[in-house]
């Protein structure tokens, strides 16, 4: 069963879409999982639906929705400052804990790219969180575009673009409209990836903001609920070390697996080992029937 949602977040009213195991029953209360998209994309990606269609076959209630400014949902477009997809993300928390079907005490983050970074920040910052799942994320703004930007002068350029981001602001009122590309480099081979609709340009504050953001400082404070990082080992886009930096600063009960054979939008790849892990991790940490 899929259905249409909406909630609100600081005033802006959120999209988003339900998806109920098929042998639900009326009156029973079912873990849930929030899905949170990558940067500029949308609920309708690929990689979404994969995610919220195998968790509902596993027997979870999962809603995946647009972050403001995304897919269906209001908010200036393409305006994606971090902390704001933070309260998306906790208000979808809030709204989540009202249906009848979900255990408020059991509702879980799982989250891709960018929508991992905001995973792993809330679910370190708000202990409604049971347990949190992340896929091809990043702990360090600034350490992650300066491995997405190698060399000193195509950090110079990034940086540039910020500072005139800034000047123009000042100056004008308005926001510096950016290219995604010379935010998040992707290469060619991987953009028919990218959720249909994803957006192509954005204000200069989103890249500042993304700089800024440290999933690393709040990484720590899930434990003692369960982490699972899952990176590909030779990830084109996000680092593969940003994972591996988190892990570090996670405490347990924490768990990284390196891919070898996915690429960065691993989910869309559907790949059978990552499916196993994913089931194998949530059978002993977040099972549908509490043990």
């Amino acid at each position: 069963m899929e259905e249409k949602v909406s909630f609100q977040s600081d005033g802006l009213k959120i999209a988003g879409l339900v998806d109920t195991p098929a042998e639900y029953k009326t009156g029973e209360r079912r873990p849930a999982f929030i899905t949170l998209h990558g940067f500029g994309g949308n609920k309708d990606g690929q990689g979404q639906k994969v995610v919220a269609k195998q968790l509902s076959q596993w027997g979870y209630i999962a809603l995946r929705l647009d972050f403001r400014g995304c897919g269906d949902s209001e908010g200036e477009r393409g305006r994606i400052i971090c902390l704001d997809q933070v309260a998306d993300t906790r208000n979808a928390i809030s709204y989540l804990a009202t249906r009848p079907e979900v255990d408020p005490a059991r509702i879980a983050l799982i989250g891709s790219s960018f929508g991992a970074a905001v995973a792993v920040f809330t679910g370190g910052a708000d202990k409604r969180v049971a347990a949190v799942i992340s896929c091809g994320g990043w702990g360090d703004g600034e350490r992650k575009f300066r491995g997405q930007h190698p060399g000193e002068e195509k950090w110079a350029k990034f940086t540039a673009m910020l500072e005139e981001g800034k000047r123009h602001r000042e100056q004008t009122g308005k926001s510096l409209m950016v290219p995604r590309y010379d935010i998040v480099p992707i290469p060619e081979k991987l953009r028919n990836r990218m959720s249909g609709g994803s957006i192509m340009e954005f204000p200069a504050e989103t890249a500042q903001s993304m700089n800024d953001f440290r999933a690393d400082d709040q990484v720590g404070n899930i434990s003692p609920r369960p982490l699972l990082l899952i990176h590909s080992a030779n990830d084109s886009v996000t680092p593969t070390y940003e994972s591996i930096e988190m892990f570090k600063k996670a405490r347990q009960p924490a768990e990284l697996h390196l891919l070898s054979d996915v690429d960065h939008f691993t989910f869309n790849e559907e790949n059978p080992r990552l499916t196993n892990i994913v089931h194998e991790w949530l059978g002993k940490y977040f099972p549908v029937q509490n043990k």
